[in-house]
């Protein structure tokens, strides 16, 4: 009797993977697996199949299939647990997030492009909040308000509660894309804009503006409430320049202690 040929539980993807033929193996399958959830053939929480059939599929080694599972799964794309097998992420925030942290690494001059794309951003979320805004949500805008009012000789609770307030108006905001955006990127400047808040002045004037897009968000002004945020963020991004030009020293300064330096060095010599 003649044995039944098994029959593959995922035919369609099956018909879409290619026999690898690059160099980089495990660079051909970390692309194909990329188009593949791309072109919706693999959606956000599908397992894959098993490594046995992806070899197969592939025309590839599991060590090469392994490494590529393994890179997809360090940057988020695929979600591995022991018993489970691997899976699609349901959150690409963490994918997202690992591009703009590594941008912001290798780029030393980041810092103000993504204030620039805060200011775009949040000027769309403000106006969202204020457009689909409901009573109870801006009730919680409205208590980090007077959170920052408790907090103004306390910088880090200040900071903290500044963060919360651009979050929870950007889930307000009703576009969760722009909320994973606005998160990811006011949770990488949050280091290095923690010292902005010491300078002089700095957290009162930031609790005047976050009061002005809040009355904004409140009388359901998108215009205002895009504005109010835009000059807020601007202002932002004027205290975080000066803040770097307050640490350079002056040039004459600079140099005398150069020249002070080289002495030190010279007599020890």
């Amino acid at each position: 009797m003649a044995r039944k040929s098994k029959v593959s539980r995922f035919p369609a993807i099956k018909s879409k993977i290619r026999p690898i033929e690059k160099t980089s193996i495990s660079d051909e399958i970390v692309d194909q697996l990329l188009a593949l959830i791309a072109s919706g053939d693999l959606k956000p929480g599908q397992r894959l199949p098993s490594e046995r059939e992806l070899c197969k599929n592939f025309n590839a080694g599991r060590s090469s299939l392994r490494e590529a599972l393994r890179c997809l799964s360090i940057v988020g794309v695929l979600t591995a647990r022991v018993g489970e097998g691997t899976s699609v992420s349901k959150n690409g925030g963490k994918f997202l997030g690992k591009i703009v942290e590594w941008r912001i690494i290798t780029e030393k001059h980041d810092i103000e492009n993504l204030m620039q794309v805060r200011i775009a951003l949040e000027g769309v979320t403000a106006a969202s909040a204020a457009l689909h805004g409901a009573e109870d949500e801006l009730a919680k805008l409205e208590l980090v308000i007077k959170k920052m009012e408790a907090a103004l000789h306390d910088e880090k609770r200040f900071a903290a509660l500044d963060l919360e307030f651009h979050i929870t108006m950007a889930s307000i905001s009703k576009n969760f894309l722009i909320y994973d955006l606005v998160a990811m990127i006011r949770g990488q400047l949050e280091k290095t804009l923690h010292k902005v808040l010491l300078l002089p002045n700095a957290m009162p004037l930031t609790l005047k503006e976050h009061i002005a897009i809040w009355n904004a968000i409140k009388r359901h002004d998108p215009d205002a409430a895009s504005a109010t945020m835009q000059s807020h963020l601007k202002s932002a991004l004027k205290r975080y320049t000066d803040s770097l030009v307050k640490e350079k020293p002056p040039a004459g300064k600079a140099l005398r202690t150069n020249i002070a330096q080289k002495k030190a060095i010279k007599a020890i010599a």
